[in-house]
């Protein structure tokens, strides 16, 4: 069987409790969990249907990592 890696963003949500995963590459596909490791696993179910319903579909998936970087914005606020 072949695999794919994917880039993750894992975030903490202090309002909601609960660990946030964002997939940039698959149009920023979202989930969450009470854990880190549950929101990983529920990411990685999610990416298989994310694929799986592109396939059906016949929806391009891109065949390799976008560039995704964390970045820094330092603003003056009043």
């Amino acid at each position: 069987m072949a695999t794919r890696s994917f880039k993750v963003l894992v975030q903490w949500d202090a309002e909601s409790e609960a660990w946030v995963t964002y997939v940039p590459t698959l149009n920023h596909l979202s989930t969450f969990g009470h854990t880190r490791e549950e929101a990983l696993e529920h990411t990685s179910e999610a990416i298989v249907g994310y694929l799986e319903a592109a396939a059906k579909e016949g929806i391009a998936v891109p065949s390799s990592e976008s560039e995704v970087e964390l970045v820094e914005v330092e603003v003056a606020i009043a």
